[in-house]
């Protein structure tokens, strides 16, 4: 049993070291990032003391951890009415089904100043990685994480 347990955790350990070093999908929904349109399928990996955004193995920008001002996070939660409609019109119980079901998108905002150097991002993660990547942004950069629901705007 112990021999078992032993192997077990030579086999995870290195895997998820792995998995950590190869970084998450993201998609980008906005910012100061000039080239990028929203929607864009990005690769964001931190390593050592920074932050690096790939889009199709082309670096696209890098954070200094040291910089980041502010990491924000939310949830956008839709309805599935589109599809729940275009569903009914071939079956009536799974469209009905679909209209009662959530659709959850996990979103996470950067902003920094580099030395006079400012910018913002905000991307959406995949709902397996979100809680990760937070905790990773959070631990990089030495910045809790705010939940951008619960910020009251004044005017």
């Amino acid at each position: 049993m112990k021999r078992m347990l032993a192997a077990l955790l030579c086999v995870i350990f290195p895997l998820s070291s792995f998995a950590a070093n190869d970084g998450y999908k993201i998609a980008y929904d906005g910012g100061s990032l000039p080239d990028l349109k929203p929607g864009a399928e990005l690769h964001l990996t931190m390593e050592g003391n920074n932050i690096h955004l790939f889009k199709d193995k082309t670096e696209v920008v890098v954070i200094p951890a040291s910089s980041v001002t502010e990491i924000s996070y939310g949830q956008d939660v839709h309805r599935r009415v589109g599809a729940a409609i275009g569903t009914a019109v071939f079956s009536l119980g799974i469209g009905a089904l679909l209209a009662l079901s959530k659709s959850k998108k996990h979103f996470i905002g950067i902003t920094w100043d580099d030395h006079g150097n400012k910018g913002g991002i905000a991307f959406q993660a995949d709902k397996n990685d979100y809680r990760g990547l937070l905790a990773g942004l959070e631990g990089i950069t030495g910045k809790k994480a705010v939940d951008s629901e619960a910020m009251n705007v004044k005017n």
